[in-house]
């Protein structure tokens, strides 16, 4: 066992921006990190992503700029941070990490919709799943409804919860945002569509490389959870399995294969996005036909593999420390 003082500063804040999370949520602010790196990225794609430059080569740039601006940032903060005392570098660096994490703002989110749904406001649910999903919601049935905040849920485990631990873990607050801001990237500029197929293409690729190993640790955490929550053990390990050796185009399907079997639903299907339709595969089993519960299993399901994931994020470091 390996555990001092350097350890404590590499682990500790983790474990507080968990906890300030799960208590206080995502916090909704003009100056939060992700919103500033929204911007940023904004106003840069208005000058690269046009006809005077190889639109993938500028795309490449975009990346490029971005990523090295935050990194760059929250490197030398902390490093300033250190300098002047420990327990200030903690407390900066548990504030970098709680504004990486989204696990009760998703639980939120998704609970607006599961609301409205019992509320039998359909209207309202549609509109509440607007502001968590890219597609099409408006002409949503309910069952759609349920099946998308299932799916949500499922995506949002990995990308919002899982890899932003797995990377905090690894390296700290820096390595954590370098993984958001590609990830806000590829959310903003990463669509197969005529403006981004080429601009967007290298924020794609590096957003699923970088998601690949935490889409398989979400997948296995989901396995666990179901466990622990009641959920269909061998159902969730049976679909999860069938996406564990794919590559990067895998990774969203693996948490929702994983998501599905523990719930004894199916999911997939065609989806409308800005009137297009994309059909993706089936995933899971139709045991149960869905339900609004199950998007209160869902959240369940994922509350007991973010702890989980932290217990063994935690346990592991103290066990071998920081290497």
């Amino acid at each position: 066992m390996n555990f001092n003082l350097s350890t404590t500063c590499y682990l500790l804040p983790t474990v507080i921006a968990y906890f300030l999370d799960l208590i206080f949520g995502d916090p909704q602010w003009k100056w939060h990190p992700v919103r500033l790196i929204g911007k940023l990225i904004e106003t840069l794609e208005k000058r690269l992503n046009t006809n005077k430059f190889n639109r993938l080569i500028s795309g490449s740039v975009l990346v490029f700029i971005v990523t090295g601006v935050v990194v760059f940032w929250v490197y030398f903060s902390l490093k300033l941070a250190r300098s002047i005392n420990p327990i200030f570098y903690i407390a900066i660096s548990s504030l970098y990490i709680y504004f990486a994490l989204s696990i009760k703002d998703l639980a939120i989110q998704v609970t607006n919709v599961y609301q409205a749904l019992v509320n039998k406001n359909l209207d309202q649910a549609s509109k509440n799943l607007s502001l968590i999903v890219g597609r099409d919601s408006d002409k949503l049935s309910e069952p759609e409804i349920i099946r998308a905040s299932v799916e949500t849920v499922a995506e949002s485990t990995m990308d919002g919860i899982i890899a932003p631990l797995f990377y905090a873990f690894l390296g700290g607050p820096v390595l954590i945002w370098a993984y958001k801001t590609i990830n806000t990237l590829d959310s903003m500029v990463g669509y197969k569509n005529e403006k981004f197929m080429e601009f967007g293409k290298m924020s794609a690729k590096i957003d699923g490389l970088l998601n690949l190993i935490p889409s398989r640790l979400t997948c296995l955490f989901i396995n666990a959870s179901s466990l622990f929550s009641g959920k269909n053990l061998v159902n969730s390990i049976k679909w999860g399995i069938k996406y564990l050796f794919k590559g990067p185009e895998g990774n969203s399907e693996a948490t929702e294969a994983a998501m599905a079997g523990a719930l004894g639903i199916k999911l997939g299907g065609i989806n409308f996005y800005n009137s297009i339709p994309l059909q993706k595969a089936y995933i899971g089993d139709n045991i149960y036909p869905l339900s609004t519960k199950h998007i209160k299993e869902s959240i369940k399901v994922t509350y007991i593999a973010s702890i989980l994931f932290v217990i063994t994020g935690v346990s592991l470091i103290i066990i071998f420390g920081r290497r």
